[in-house]
């Protein structure tokens, strides 16, 4: 228990430094893991089952957001088919290529090894895409649905190759499993008389934890079961809060994932040089990716965007490779060079998603000729209209503050959202939505501000990030207009009005002052 207070203790610290230079926390995760090891850290059974939970809670949150029917987009199946088998292939002539200069590692390397390792090679990371999509708040872009959906077929894919290489064979219970289904009212019912407290949290614990091991018992991989079972909540109006109350739990037992990888194995030179040598295929991969997106006619952002959030490798990577191991197809060596290029590919993609929308705007110019002149519904041009004001971020707070100035000022109020499905819901309550990214510099790029007839934008976006972007978009668009934003925290107010908005609103403070002016009335009037 000591060691593993240590180990958490140190990620913390680890992560912190990371954090304040600018990287996501997880790659300060990755080196401790490392460090550690060599300082004669263990993988104990604790940082284990952390590690499990945490996989398992990730895959549930993913199934309590996901529309099956988006993954039937062929920008997502047929990417993913597609670029998995060019990347096998690619990757198998790279290792048949250090083999033949002499690279000793390589030399008379099996046809089956070789094709265990290029299939280890081809998957990219659910946790690091999910952690950088939430950390940036773009969960919900056209490109972070795009990257989870890509993501999940790929998952889909190793668990039925983990099902045939283990000769694990689904049991006959495997068939009760089916009647889950029909169970789905049930299991919403549960949700919505579970209240919002621990109840609620409990009741997702349990079913995804809970039910990762019945599938288990009947022969199906744990994670896939805990994504199923997450799925059947995905259409219930609670299952977005259900997501955001896990997230906690979900963050801290998936430091013991990161720190595994740095725990699994002694870090040599050797098995560092080769896993150097395997990160020069991660470039490739990105820009078939990008080739790829950019053939199913996406835009030239969307379809980079997505490629710099699978521009790694994959923890499924390792778990084929401890299944080669197991199996003796391979010697446990490789495991440890695996390691180390899924944390090298981390720590070089960390930074590049950082810094995307930046070097995007330095590099679409050069890469606008892959363009297709079609364009899918999301990604047609931002028509303002008649609109004097505009509300970025259609949830709670903007429909609210929608309704409340179309009462006071009329109809000339616009929504931006960027999930098409909430769009969609807000329309068909009869409000003026359109769909688009306020991080996309397109977006302002397509937008007409319409000279002087905005007069006023309201930044409702949950992400302080998203917001100051925009701020700095409006400023380079040359807008003469009022801006006001929300904020979490009084060290984001603060932010926003360095950034130069004219009125900035933490979100917590005001509720309570405009509770306080709707129940003023009911105070009793002083004689």
């Amino acid at each position: 228990m000591q060691s593993d207070i240590i180990a958490i203790g140190f990620s913390f610290a680890l992560g912190l430094v990371a954090r304040l230079i600018g990287l996501p926390p997880l790659v300060g995760y990755l080196i401790a893991g490392f460090v550690l090891f060599a300082a004669g850290g263990q993988l104990t059974e604790t940082l284990r089952e952390f590690s499990g939970m945490g996989v398992t809670l990730l895959l549930f949150t993913i199934g309590l957001k996901l529309r099956l029917k988006s993954l039937l987009m062929p920008q997502i199946w047929g990417v993913a088919a597609l670029h998995m088998l060019i990347i096998v292939i690619i990757a198998a002539l790279f290792i048949s290529l250090l083999g033949i200069i002499g690279v000793s590692r390589f030399v008379d390397m099996e046809p089956g090894v070789v094709a265990l390792i290029a299939f280890a090679m081809s998957f990219s990371s659910t946790v690091f895409a999910v952690k950088v999509l939430e950390e940036k708040g773009e969960m919900y872009s056209l490109y972070g649905r795009l990257a989870i959906g890509i993501l999940i077929i790929q998952d889909i894919i190793a668990v039925l190759f983990l099902a045939v290489s283990t000769g694990k064979v689904p049991s006959i219970w495997a068939l009760a499993l089916l009647a889950l289904i029909p169970l789905r009212p049930l299991l919403q019912r549960i949700l919505e008389k579970s209240g919002h407290g621990e109840l609620r949290v409990l009741f997702g614990l349990t079913l995804a934890l809970g039910g990762a091991q019945i599938f288990e018992m009947a022969g199906v991989k744990g994670d896939l079961g805990a994504l199923i079972l997450g799925m059947l909540l995905a259409s219930h109006h609670q299952a977005s809060q259900l997501s955001r109350q896990l997230l906690g739990f979900k963050d801290v037992f998936l430091v013991g994932f990161f720190l595994s990888i740095g725990l699994s194995g002694p870090l040599d030179w050797g098995a560092a040089g080769i896993g150097l040598l395997l990160i020069l295929v991660v470039p490739i991969k990105m820009l078939l990716f990008f080739l790829l997106l950019s053939w199913f006619r996406l835009r030239v952002r969307t379809s980079m965007l997505t490629s710099f959030s699978l521009a790694n490798y994959s923890e499924f990577g390792l778990i084929v490779a401890v299944v080669g191991v197991s199996n003796a197809w391979i010697s446990p060596q490789w495991l440890i060079v695996l390691a180390v290029s899924l944390s090298l590919s981390f720590l070089l993609a960390a930074p590049l998603n950082t810094a995307s929308n930046i070097l995007y705007l330095k590099l679409r110019s050069g890469f606008a000729r892959f363009e297709s002149k079609e364009r899918l519904a999301e990604e047609l041009a931002i028509v303002p209209g008649d609109a004097t004001v505009i509300i970025f971020g259609m949830g709670r707070v903007g429909s609210g503050t929608y309704d409340e100035i179309c009462k006071r000022a009329g109809k000339g109020v616009l929504g931006v959202d960027v999930d098409s499905e909430t769009v969609s819901a807000q329309v068909t309550l009869g409000r003026r939505v359109i769909s688009g990214s306020a991080t996309d510099p397109d977006f302002w790029d397509r937008i007409d501000l319409g000279g002087k007839r905005i007069k006023l934008v309201l930044l409702a976006m949950p992400n302080i990030r998203e917001n100051l972007f925009a701020i700095q978009q409006l400023k380079n668009l040359g807008y003469r207009g009022k801006v006001a934003a929300v904020a979490k925290y009084p060290d984001d107010v603060e932010a926003l009005q360095q950034a130069g908005v004219d009125a900035a609103f933490n979100l917590y403070a005001e509720a309570g002052v405009g509770f306080a002016d709707s129940v003023s009335a009911l105070l009793p009037q002083e004689t």
